[in-house]
This record gives structure tokens, sequence and C-alpha cells, in this order.
């Protein structure tokens, strides 16, 4: 994982944890709202996100996100159901990327030394650039640069950047061919 990115307990933390369970509230209702309410979605949204989506996003709840202020998408994004964005770190993705359902993104963890581990938090920002498909139940870890028009498999565990252009797969995702 990444640096140190910040002390628990910490006037910052407590600003997050706050942050946490009113988006956590927004979401909830969110998720219980008939399909085809678009203005009460949108009107959630906004207010997940700090602003309107972008035009041709496309979101099917439910959807989580522990933060919601540091998510950035682009236009023509598509994600699908129950899909999970732990964004405190920071989440981007550009145009053209499709999320199939279940997929998730997470910026912030626990160091492994187990004297930091309650003290601080690790994370970084993930990156997905255009044109990427992340196949059903894929997991991205923090700090990860997913690259124009690479496709993670169904199941994948991106703890690594992957270059543009590549399939990766398995529990670590490995790089199966370029093109």
């Amino acid at each position: 994982m990444s640096d140190l990115l910040m002390r628990i307990h910490s006037p910052e933390f407590q600003a997050m944890s706050e942050r946490v369970l009113e988006v956590t509230a927004l979401t909830s209702r969110l998720n219980v709202l008939p399909f085809d309410d678009e203005a009460g979605k949108a009107d959630l949204f906004a207010r997940i996100l700090g602003r309107p989506l972008p035009p041709r996003v496309t979101i099917y709840p439910p959807f989580f996100t522990d933060h919601g202020l540091r998510l950035e998408l682009a236009e023509r994004v598509f994600i699908n159901q129950n899909c999970t964005f732990l964004d405190y770190a920071g989440i981007t993705l550009a145009e053209r990327v499709m999320v199939a359902p279940r997929v998730t993104f997470i910026t912030v963890g626990h160091p492994v030394d187990t004297d930091d581990r309650r003290v601080w938090l690790t994370g970084g920002p993930i990156t997905v650039e255009e044109n990427v498909w992340i196949g059903a139940g894929a997991t991205i870890l923090p700090g990860v640069t997913i690259g124009r028009d690479a496709v993670v498999a169904a199941g994948a565990v991106v703890a690594d950047d992957v270059p543009p252009r590549t399939l990766v797969a398995g529990p670590k995702a490995d790089v199966l061919r370029s093109w």
C-alpha cells in the first residue's frame, strides 16, 4: 500500500468520519428509490458527489460510496449495479469506462505493521483511463492506474498498475496478453 495518509483520531479523520455518516444516509435513500425516479436519483447523486452527474453518465443502483466528493466521473461512464467506491484518496474514471456489477474500488486501508494499524490510514488514488472495461466482482486497490483500453477480467484483484491495451485476470491480476 501507499504512504501514510491520515492519522486516526485526528481532526481530519473526524471530518472524514462525519462525511461517511452523511453519505451513508444519502446512499441508503438512493438505493431504495424506484428505478425510474430519475429526478430523485439525480438529486441524491448531486448531494453525494457534491455536483450533478456529468452528461451521459449511467449509474444503476444499488450504489455505494463512503465519501463521494473525491469520485470524478467523466462523460459516458457506465457503472452497473452493486458497485462500491471508497474514494477518500480519490477515484477518477475517464470517458467511456464501463464498470460491471459488484466492482469495488478501495483507496484507503491500514498499514500491515500492528503498531501502526490502529493509528494510521494508508492509501492512494485510483485512476482509470479512457475506454477501460472492468469485469464483474473485480477489486481495484489503492494507488492503481489502469491504462487506456485495458480490460480487467471478472473477479480480478488489481494491486499493481495495468498497462494500456492489456487484459489482466486472476486473484492478483497478472498480464495475460498485450495488443
